[in-house]
């Protein structure tokens, strides 16, 4: 079985794979000093939970967050007897090599993002990610990532509000019952989701004018299906879209060995 491993800014995400599904999805805030040890507690403590007892064979990890994959790396050698694959380093390929200018590092998650929304939705795609930050992908018609855009993310820019506007409290995001907010946390909210909206609306329109082509809107992360029921935004909505490209690539490393 293959355990796969998203770690964000924000959370970590740990899944198995059987081969056709998901066994079950955990998660974990991300905290690069955290022990091989601890991280095999908290699994082993959850997998009893789920009663599941896998033979963990493989595993494969996407990090925003260099300073933990170390940790993982250990866990894996540790307790599964495999060296991980690892995105991003040479040793792990991907089905369609980016696109971009010549020395730039692409986001281990934005790959992931692409190969699976590829392996799902065919190529000419923009795939919308709420996580930490709020990111656009641009998948050509082959699947390979060519470029895209970075935003702040939702939950960021909530917090940067409060923090730097000592008058400002924090809050929730959700839809406002109304555009124009009557409340101070009313006008917060209304400002955060339509002006996000307004952000998701003008980028694709943007990425889509500057391609001279339409195309699909692919949505991933928590805070998108908010959204999708708000402002019919997206053409599709996929909640496991990072952790699918992570099974993508590690079955296309594992077909060309």
């Amino acid at each position: 079985m293959l355990l796969a491993i998203d770690c964000g800014n924000t959370n970590t995400v740990f899944s198995i794979w059987d081969g056709e599904k998901f066994l079950c999805t955990m998660r974990t805030s991300t905290h690069h000093g955290r022990t091989a040890d601890a991280y095999f507690t908290w699994f082993v403590t959850l997998l009893n939970h789920y009663r599941i007892e896998p033979a963990i064979t493989d595993v494969i990890i996407s990090s925003t967050v260099p300073r933990v994959v170390w940790n993982l790396r250990v866990f894996a050698d540790r307790f599964f007897g495999c060296r991980p694959m690892v995105v991003g380093k040479p040793e792990c390929r991907l089905p369609h090599p980016p696109r971009v200018d010549a020395g730039t590092s692409v986001g281990p998650d934005r790959l992931v993002n692409t190969a699976g929304a590829f392996d799902r939705h065919g190529g000419n795609l923009i795939v919308v990610d709420f996580g930490t930050a709020t990111t656009f992908d641009v998948v050509d018609h082959d699947g390979a990532y060519v470029g895209g855009l970075i935003a702040p993310g939702v939950n960021l820019s909530l917090e940067a509000l409060h923090m730097a506007a000592a008058a400002l409290p924090h809050v929730d995001i959700s839809r406002p019952q109304r555009v124009v907010g009557t409340n101070t946390v009313a006008c917060m909210q209304s400002g955060i989701f339509w002006g996000y909206v307004g952000l998701v609306k003008e980028c694709c329109a943007r990425i889509e004018a500057e391609r001279g082509e339409k195309m699909r809107v692919i949505a991933t992360g928590g805070l998108a299906p908010l959204f999708q029921e708000s402002a019919d935004l997206f053409d599709e909505y996929e909640d496991d879209l990072t952790m699918h490209g992570l099974t993508v690539i590690h079955a296309f490393n594992k077909e060309t060995i």
